[in-house]
């Protein structure tokens, strides 16, 4: 099989890009999730300005990924922080939604049990909503990742590195093998993180009810 027997030939660079796609992802969906849940959980204290965040986060996600990256090339030029930042932004909008959404309908009683309890606004974040969200906070992160996956070959395009580059060298080249040997790389990390972050989340829903 041609595939196979390009990947025999190029397995050091295959892995190579293979790494380095999982750092993107990995740096992407850090920084994505330390930025997404502490603005979903600022914009559950104002609804108009959860409005306001969330359908900025919306629009975010209706720029096509190519204009996406030429609109930040000027601000960050040619590399990883481009890619890296245009991902940050795409995955924003599952993140800041489900967290919010997550810690919004908790049950109200919940929360007047820990304010007559003597719990500051800090405690009831820390102890109460935070934990009781973090099923549906996981399932947000879950869907950003395995966007972020698949968008992540794009970034390549402005040298951000990764498996992109044999699917854009593949169809410059006219190579079948490379471009195939690049899609089911990708999609291996794809269905990995969807696999790791479902079991965590229904891990988290388990031990939510227990």
């Amino acid at each position: 099989m041609e595939v196979v027997d390009y990947f025999i030939r190029r397995h050091s660079m295959v892995m190579e890009l293979f790494w380095e796609h999982m750092y993107l992802i990995v740096v992407t969906i850090a920084v994505a999730v330390a930025i997404g849940v502490v603005l979903g959980i600022i914009i559950t204290y104002n609804k108009t300005l959860a409005n306001g965040v969330l359908t900025v986060c919306q629009v975010l996600m209706t720029i096509p990924s190519i204009a996406m990256l030429g609109l930040l090339l000027p601000i960050f030029g040619i590399g990883f922080t481009t890619g890296m930042v245009a991902l940050v932004l795409y995955s924003l909008l599952p993140i800041v939604r489900n967290t919010h959404s997550g810690i919004i309908e908790i049950d109200a009683a919940i929360i007047e049990s820990a304010t007559g309890m003597g719990m500051n606004e800090w405690r009831k974040l820390i102890k109460i909503k935070v934990p009781l969200a973090l099923p549906v906070i996981m399932a947000g992160i879950r869907t950003a990742t395995v966007m972020v996956v698949g968008i992540g070959a794009i970034a390549s395009y402005i040298g951000a590195g990764g498996l992109g580059q044999l699917i854009f060298n593949g169809i410059s080249r006219t190579n079948p093998p490379m471009i195939i040997t690049g899609a089911i790389f990708i999609s291996i990390i794809a269905i990995a993180f969807d696999l790791i972050l479902g079991w965590s989340e229904r891990r988290l829903h388990v031990a939510g009810r227990e």
